[in-house]
């Protein structure tokens, strides 16, 4: 599934996420299982009343790559 963000639109971080959900553009929410979960517990519930799917992530790592960025990411939004 991570492979979809190569190419994908899509939003990285906390805030870009919170708002594309608020927005209702956000089509699937990808969270890393090791991030800290005070900061990925909210969007996920944030995530599931809206009807977004979620996707755990092995880890912020290997998030982070999938989304083309050289740090680890702990959220972020396929728009």
């Amino acid at each position: 599934m991570l492979k979809e963000l190569e190419c994908a639109a899509k939003v990285v971080g906390f805030k870009q996420v919170r708002r594309a959900l608020a927005d209702g553009c956000a089509r699937r929410v990808y969270l890393a299982k090791d991030a800290d979960p005070q900061l990925t517990q909210p969007l996920a519930d944030e995530a599931g009343t809206r009807g977004v799917e979620t996707i755990w992530a092995e880890s912020m790592r290997a998030l982070g790559r999938a989304c083309g960025i050289a740090v680890g990411a702990s959220v972020c939004a396929v728009i």
